[in-house]
């Protein structure tokens, strides 16, 4: 999947919220930094910010209000 939509995918799931999708991305960016085992697989070449953009995209972080 392209980056791209990854993100609108992403977007989606926050109302299309950029502001909200980057606090989130941040802190769970910083979780798997420190240890947290990642929710999706084949993550040896990404980063922990894809990491965790292509875990809300595909619904994998749930997002409380």
């Amino acid at each position: 999947m392209r980056s791209e939509q990854i993100i609108t995918k992403a977007l989606e799931k926050v109302s299309d919220d950029r502001y909200k999708l980057s606090l989130i991305v941040a802190k769970r960016a910083e979780q798997l930094g420190n240890g947290a085992e990642a929710l999706i697989d084949d993550t040896a070449k990404l980063k922990n910010v894809d990491i965790a953009l292509r875990e809300i995209a595909e619904g994998k972080i749930s997002i409380d209000d």
